[in-house]
């Protein structure tokens, strides 16, 4: 069986060896036609803490590790540049 690989940008890093991506997908309303985007937000893990918020990675799907965490991070595309600390 293969496992589904998807791509989305960190929104949270709060939690130790934890994070919290985002994955936009745009549908079409069925009704209107109009593109929507529905997104997705999916625990990942993240054993070495690499990823920073507003990071893109792509998250591979894998076995339970924990209650909530079935994904796993398999490569960081793009680190995001900007500072986030507040002066």
């Amino acid at each position: 069986m293969t496992k589904k690989e998807i791509q989305g940008t960190v929104i949270s890093n709060k939690m130790n060896k934890t994070a919290t991506v985002a994955v936009k997908q745009p549908k079409k309303h069925k009704k209107y036609g109009k593109i929507v985007n529905k997104t997705n937000k999916y625990y990942v893990d993240d054993p070495k803490n690499i990823c920073k918020i507003g990071d893109t990675v792509k998250i591979q799907e894998t076995r339970p590790i924990s209650k909530n965490k079935r994904w796993k991070i398999i490569q960081l595309i793009q680190k995001n540049d900007t500072n986030t600390n507040i002066s």
